[in-house]
């Protein structure tokens, strides 16, 4: 340490210190670009919009089925072809994109990979910004997916099928949720959670183990 008249300048950084996206996330896949339709495969727009209003309840006031709906959109859209055709579309997108963004509080881009049957309980507080979220997951309001730092923007979570995510999760960083997992209310999940497992807590733990399909326990699946 140096002086320079009586103020003492602050310690060198550590090297990992120096750069807070050290590591950075070269090694992960690269995003998808948003210019391909990432809908189910098999099913047309009309079949996925039934699914997921039955999904949400038949509720057309359900904001979680509007955000659905909308996604669904946004991709249907990327298989026009023409780009003329496409731009109307786009537009339309874009706007109700931020409108359901204000008035629901739920930001989910069509670039997030959308299993089936998809059921977002209430509304408000929510940035799904996952890789992935597969079939027949349950996710509840003031849910967060997305980086765990700044520059790291390849760092987003997969969640896998049938997962249970109780009220203001955070699932951060490049981790995996594995099939059949429950998610606390609260918990900071910042490591991969095994298929069937409970995570609860700040940083997330694991509390139980079970086999994928196990059922959840009463008092975290309940909406």
């Amino acid at each position: 340490m140096t002086t320079t008249g009586s103020h003492p300048s602050p310690p060198a950084l550590a090297p990992a210190e120096a750069d807070p996206r050290a590591p950075g996330d070269d090694h992960l896949p690269p995003l998808p670009r948003g210019d391909r339709d990432l809908n189910p495969p098999g099913m047309s727009l009309w079949a996925l919009w039934r699914e997921d209003f039955e999904t949400h309840e038949r509720r057309w006031l359900e904001q979680g089925f509007w955000a659905v709906a909308l996604h669904r959109f946004g991709n249907w859209r990327m298989g026009i072809r023409a780009k003329i055709l496409r731009a109307p579309m786009t537009l339309i997108y874009s706007v109700l994109f931020k409108f359901v963004e204000c008035a629901a509080g739920i930001t989910l881009p069509y670039t997030v990979g959308l299993g089936r049957r998809v059921r977002i309980w209430h509304h408000g507080g929510m940035i799904l910004h996952a890789r992935s979220i597969g079939d027949d997951v349950h996710i509840r309001h003031n849910t967060t997916f997305g980086v765990s730092r700044r520059g790291v923007n390849r760092a987003i979570p997969t969640i896998g099928n049938r997962v249970d995510i109780g009220c203001g999760a955070c699932v951060l960083g490049a981790v995996r949720v594995g099939d059949d997992a429950v998610i606390g209310a609260n918990a900071v999940v910042l490591r991969d959670v095994p298929p069937g497992a409970l995570a609860v807590g700040v940083p997330a733990r694991v509390v139980r183990r079970g086999a994928p399909g196990d059922p959840a326990p009463p008092d975290v699946e309940a909406p």
